[in-house]
């Protein structure tokens, strides 16, 4: 019989959204949590019974068995929604901007990714890293391969983990052996989705890369495929860099802009996650809003390859759905600590400096909304799935000394955001399970 387990620690959990209007205008963005500083979280079975006060939780489950995290900081487990894991060996490559990057860095790697070996081996190498990081739930790109999709579920049902992907697809502007065909990519897709979608925790997310590697053809096969199976995700980038936007209306000159680009493939609405989004129209903007679409912010990648900055303040307080994401491995970082800590710069080269309580969100509620999971992950309310993060608010020297001075929790978990690493990871549940002991 499974035993109840009773996690006891300080925890914050959201009760609102802390960039709408009356948390923003009232007491500010905190005012859309709920911190116990004697907290506890009770879970059985892989699913969050409650979270609250301590005393509260031990006289409710009085035969818990108890997990004592002292002062560490109880959340929910990190949500990643836009990732390449594919390009996890070549993090921190140097010196380009977007099309060569590709050209130099991203396609001679994916190229491996045929052999399911290699996959497998960079798969559980991946996984294991971002869990590391406090990361529970990741929505990736594979390669053309369907062996790189097989080998990044594979690896994540057996961690337990939570986890969406799916095979990029591409039948131009990329070299010999990563192009496909808008039917074998049809074909592939609709295999790899039949075989994943709702196995366990896995969900399949419709993955043409981006326009300028697709023919219309092939993106008219993907929203083909997606209108068949509009449960699935689909991803892609959107207006990542200038130069990029100056391409696809060369490559589409029937299009109004970038954004078009998808709609008239029918690869756009809910579901639809895009990558990046930084250099978008008041057109695609609106469009964006009207459908119910996702952005997702990329903080770290966007500084690293020199894109610029997303508007997220200005989207989010329109309504716009966005997450947060590394961008592995044009992300420079496989942790959403250093993605939040990004995030707030900048934020602040924009004058919009994001408050702790929305970066927390944005990683946390607000990817699991983008990727249209927050019934499953992303928060700690009763009847979602034990997916946690430990954090020690005291990690190194520097960062303790900072938090000991602290006037409230934000001021506490702050200098964690902005200087944390792997190290203030004190333990990951997945699934109700704990993963390591450090």
């Amino acid at each position: 019989m499974t035993e109840t387990k009773l996690l006891l620690g300080q925890v914050l959990q959201f009760t609102g959204d802390p960039f709408a209007a009356d948390a923003v205008m009232g007491s500010g963005p905190g005012s859309a949590a709920s911190f116990e500083r004697c907290g506890a979280v009770a879970i059985k079975g892989g699913t969050i019974l409650a979270a609250g006060g301590a005393d509260a939780l031990r006289a409710a489950y009085p035969r818990a068995e108890l997990v004592d995290y002292g002062d560490a900081l109880i959340l929910p487990g990190f949500v990643d929604a836009h990732a390449h894991y594919p390009q996890t060996g070549i993090i921190a490559s140097w010196g380009k901007r977007l099309i060569d990057w590709l050209n130099s860095y991203t396609f001679p790697e994916e190229m491996k990714f045929g052999d399911p070996a290699y996959a497998a081996q960079i798969a559980a190498l991946y996984l294991d890293t971002v869990l590391d990081h406090g990361t529970t739930t990741v929505c990736s790109f594979c390669t053309i391969h369907p062996e790189s999709v097989t080998a990044f579920f594979t690896a994540a049902e057996a961690r337990g983990m939570r986890v969406a992907g799916g095979k990029t697809c591409m039948d131009r502007n990329a070299p010999d052996g990563l192009r496909d065909t808008p039917q074998s990519a049809y074909d592939d897709s609709k295999l790899l989705l039949e075989a994943w979608h709702a196995r366990g925790r896995a969900s399949y997310a419709i993955t043409p890369r981006f326009s300028p590697t697709s023919t219309p053809e092939q993106l008219s096969a993907m929203g083909a495929l997606w209108a068949e199976h509009p449960e699935c995700l689909m991803q892609t980038h959107l207006s990542e860099q200038t130069d990029e936007v100056a391409w696809v209306a060369e490559l589409f000159p029937q299009a109004r802009d970038y954004l078009d680009t998808y709609e008239m493939h029918g690869l756009l609405g809910p579901g639809a996650l895009f990558g990046h989004a930084i250099h978008l129209t008041d057109r695609e903007r609106a469009r964006l809003l009207e459908t119910d679409s996702s952005l997702v912010h990329c903080p770290t990648s966007n500084s690293f390859i020199g894109s610029g900055i997303m508007a997220v303040m200005d989207l989010r307080h329109a309504g716009q759905r966005v997450g947060l994401a590394t961008d592995t491995g044009g992300g420079s970082n496989f942790g959403m600590l250093r993605t939040m800590a990004a995030a707030y710069e900048l934020g602040q080269l924009r004058g919009t400096p994001l408050h702790p309580a929305q970066l927390l969100w944005l990683a946390t509620e607000g990817s699991a909304r983008a990727m249209r999971m927050d019934h499953h992950i992303g928060t700690l309310q009763p009847g979602t799935e034990a997916d946690l993060v430990v954090l020690d608010l005291g990690s190194t020297p520097a960062i303790a000394q900072r938090s000991a001075r602290a006037n409230d929790i934000w001021e506490a978990v702050f200098p964690t955001i902005m200087m944390g690493d792997d190290r203030a990871v004190r333990d990951v549940w997945v699934g109700g399970r704990v993963r390591a002991q450090k």
